[in-house]
């Protein structure tokens, strides 16, 4: 177990930066001190105390990267209450659930969200608070309570605080490091839900090695961009940056690179969190076509002229992401090979590491200079331990398992989930092949379970798409697989119901595109089918009749 405890580092990080600036809001001037942080979430604490939140109940946040995203959520785990962030890409159906799964007591949710929610079908939530301004939106008690409560909290306030709220009124209980202070869902579909219980350990694991690699101090900056409702982004563009006084800067924009590039330029991050979308996007957009035009094909057989066409190269990857980071940290999904390749060949200063939500999230890393190409760092010292399942010898693939600090508790009301992939032990069987070198490197040779990454580092599960088209007209059963970073459904037909709608052969493509728009409606962004693949004769199985995947992958 770690000495330190996780939310007196908070407690002592308010306290010492208390006149550095903590939070903005990317393109306004809407920025808190330290200082101006602590007062809100002390602010939040009366008020989840007035209306009856105990350490332990669940409090659940909805929306895009703000500052009100970050103070509910610092609010929540300093209070000892758990909270249950839900990303705003799941569709409305899948959040609903997830909020009433958790048991969560409070909602807060951005406005736009909330209007695609159905407040009466969510009974323990007692009542619902925009994320945009504080107000309340909805409440199940017929006494307006809540509205009561939050007309009269600045009064209260003051008398809480009567010679004000200064630094040395940071006080935060202790809570037991055991306790839980997450619910991280990992997928949002009824029947295939994971919440992954992180306790306030699991996450001190992550901030501590954060802070003990110095990826943020004092006065560092950073751009948050990845979606903080995720184990990454959350781990390392809000808890570590706030565990030691950085600037964190909220971008809640759809991270296009373009609108990407312009804010690196103006917040000059000093580290930079990154998916490999990113990195690909703009090699393929802005690099390839420059170093593949015969001419410049010429030149750079000169090796000469090369190192300086690398250098240029490098010299304007800097810049245009800021060009006062100390590394770019890939995760969240595998880097194209290829980029990976040219990038560590112009020594641009990008790193790869590994994790995942069960380990709130981080496994492995190495900082840029010690990178070695293909893999993804290395196990974490004195916080993780890893092995290969398969054999002694190293260039053997086995599955990975890790255990240590971080490990999760389990998946929240899933004893079955949690059962196949923690085993008596404490290993954490991770479900993908891969080996480990003597000096704890990892490399990742593939994945063992069905699951999927998008190419911004979503958990795509293939099941849950599959549910909901196998409950579509016209389709019998059905795989959704990769081809060529695209999700692509093969579908065995149901023969019957086309000839009771008497169907031919040559009409079946048109209603397939909208079986298709249909399933895409009811599914997130990232994990739409591009398009519907038709085949003759059903999926091979088991004598369980479960269709045996491997086959058509």
């Amino acid at each position: 177990m770690l000495s330190e405890n996780l939310i007196q580092i908070y407690a002592s990080s308010f306290r010492k930066n208390w006149d550095l600036p903590a939070l903005t809001d990317y393109g306004t001037s809407n920025t808190l001190t330290y200082g101006d942080m602590a007062r809100r979430i002390a602010r939040t604490h009366l008020f989840f105390e007035l209306m009856g939140i105990k350490p332990g109940d669940k409090i659940a946040v909805m929306g895009k990267n703000s500052v009100n995203w970050v103070v509910s959520y610092m609010s929540t785990i300093t209070y000892g209450a758990v909270v249950v962030p839900v990303l705003q890409d799941f569709n409305p159906q899948d959040a609903q659930h997830i909020i009433n799964h958790s048991g969560s007591r409070i909602l807060i949710v951005n406005d736009q969200l909330f209007e695609h929610l159905d407040f009466s079908q969510m009974p323990d939530v007692k009542i619902a608070i925009s994320l945009d301004n504080q107000e309340i939106l909805a409440e199940h008690s017929t006494s307006a309570k809540g509205h009561r409560i939050l007309k009269s909290l600045p009064s209260v306030f003051d008398r809480r605080y009567p010679k004000g709220y200064g630094p040395d009124s940071v006080k935060y209980a202790d809570f037991p490091p055991g306790s839980l202070a997450e619910i991280n869902y990992t997928s949002g579909t009824t029947g295939f839900s994971k919440g992954v219980m992180l306790t306030l350990n699991n996450l001190c694991g992550n901030v501590v090695f954060g802070m003990r690699s110095h990826l943020h101090y004092p006065g560092s900056r950073c751009l948050s961009f990845l979606p903080l409702a995720h184990a990454y982004g959350c781990a390392f563009d809000m808890l570590t940056p706030l565990a030691v006084g950085t600037h964190v800067t909220l971008f809640g924009r759809l991270p296009s690179p373009k609108l990407l590039l312009k804010a690196f330029a103006e917040v000059r991050p000093t580290l930079i969190l990154c998916v490999p979308l990113i990195l690909e996007k703009i090699y393929r957009k802005q690099i390839l076509p420059v170093i593949s035009k015969p001419s410049m094909k010429r030149l750079m057989a000169l090796p000469i002229i090369k190192k300086r066409v690398y250098k240029k190269i490098r010299d304007k990857l800097i810049d245009a992401f800021g060009g006062e980071f100390e590394e770019v940290i890939v995760g969240g999904a595998p880097l194209n090979p290829e980029v990976e390749a040219f990038l560590y060949k112009i020594r641009f200063p990008f790193t790869v590491g590994y994790g995942m939500t069960e380990c709130g999230p981080l496994i492995s890393y190495t900082p840029w200079r010690e990178f070695i190409p293909t893999s993804s760092g290395r196990t974490l010292t004195g916080l993780m331990f890893s092995k290969a399942t398969s054999s002694n010898e190293s260039y053997i693939p086995g599955e990975l398992c890790v255990k240590g600090e971080n490990v999760m508790l389990g998946y929240y009301k899933n004893p079955k989930a949690t059962a196949a992939v923690l085993d008596s032990d404490g290993w954490l069987h991770t479900g993908d092949m891969g080996t480990i070198s003597n000096a704890g490197t990892i490399f990742i040779k593939g994945r063992s379970k069905t699951m999927l990454l998008s190419a911004n580092g979503q958990n795509i599960y293939p099941e849950e798409i599959e549910a909901k088209l196998n409950n579509l007209p016209y389709v019998a059963e059905s795989l959704v697989v990769e081809r060529g970073n695209r999700l692509v459904a093969l579908v065995y037909p149901d023969y019957e119901a086309m000839d009771r709608a008497r169907l031919t052969s040559d009409m079946m493509p048109p209603v397939m595109e909208k079986v298709r728009e249909e399933l895409n409606r009811q599914l997130a962004a990232y994990e739409r089918i591009d398009r519907i693949q038709l085949r003759a004769n059903e999926f091979e199985k088991t004598p369980k009749r479960s269709i045996k995947r491997y086959l058509y992958q």
